[in-house]
């Protein structure tokens, strides 16, 4: 159960939501995943980079995919989230699997070294995304795709019964103003702008509606969307102790109006976009 005063963020607090919360939050994933790698269209011994890849995927997805010829590199800035993906991968006997610490506006790659690149829920976060994707660009062969998947609007389930219900009890701004923004790609065209202007090309965009289920109880979904929700954490900061049982309560009572059976479905918006090297 969440408690009334969460406590405060540490270094480490990310990486231990990680790891509490990995099976549950891969399943609520999955759906997003799987478009993910549908969309990406991997083909046996494609040589792939995933980026901001976290805890795994969809990189782990992909290697099974492009079997033990082919090989998947999983690219994040936080070591200890990539030694639970490598952790994940050695479970499923995955030889092809490799982590490499890095900084997606700086990889630490030869130029066209990968067929096909990935990046789930992450290029909303590069501080310069026209150079970060100008910087995958260079890694990818001629002609390689690489593909997107980004949050849709903030006016969707998950958001509404977490973010904005806190946001509504303390007021001002929900994200910090030049900061982290997982919207950032929501307006439709707007990552297809930011590849064409990297300078992909043959660059395509859709908005589509996915599964997002948390296999578990509505105070789980909000403990959990406490936890690993960085870019709100200036927000989060300015809620009172007082004021924590309540937000809690309101939460989780609408978050309770998505439950069927054991599991609360809310559905998700997402913007899959790709473009070629």
């Amino acid at each position: 159960m969440c408690a009334s005063n969460p406590a405060p963020w540490g270094s480490s607090f990310r990486l231990v939501a990680a790891e509490k919360w990995k099976a549950k939050s891969a399943a609520m994933g999955n759906a997003v995943t799987a478009a993910l790698v549908e969309y990406s269209r991997p083909l046996p011994d494609m040589r792939v980079v995933d980026l901001a890849s976290g805890t795994g995927e969809p990189a782990i997805s992909l290697a099974q995919r492009v079997g033990p010829q082919g090989s998947v590199t999983a690219v994040d800035q936080s070591s200890e989230l990539l030694d639970i993906a490598a952790e994940r991968a050695r479970n499923k006997k995955l030889s092809n699997f490799t982590i490499q610490q890095a900084d997606a506006h700086h990889l630490p790659f030869a130029g066209q070294s990968f067929d096909l690149a990935t990046c789930r829920f992450g290029v909303m976060f590069f501080s310069d995304a026209e150079r970060a994707l100008a910087e995958l660009r260079r890694v990818l062969k001629p002609g390689a795709r690489a593909c997107f998947v980004a949050w849709g609007p903030m006016e969707q389930p998950y958001w509404q019964t977490t973010m904005k219900i806190v946001h509504r009890h303390v007021g001002g701004a929900m994200l910090q103003p030049g900061g982290a923004d997982l919207f950032r790609f929501s307006v439709p065209g707007s990552l297809s702008k930011a590849l064409s202007a990297s300078g992909f090309h043959e660059v395509e965009e859709s908005t589509q509606h996915l599964p997002w289920t948390w296999p578990g109880d509505a105070e789980e979904v909000f403990e959990y969307a406490w936890a690993v929700a960085a870019p709100f954490r200036p927000m989060l900061e300015r809620v009172r102790v007082e004021e924590w049982p309540v937000i809690r309560a309101e939460a989780t009572a609408a978050i309770e109006r998505y439950r069927v059976g054991d599991e609360i479905r809310f559905g998700a918006d997402v913007v899959l976009a790709s473009g070629k090297a």
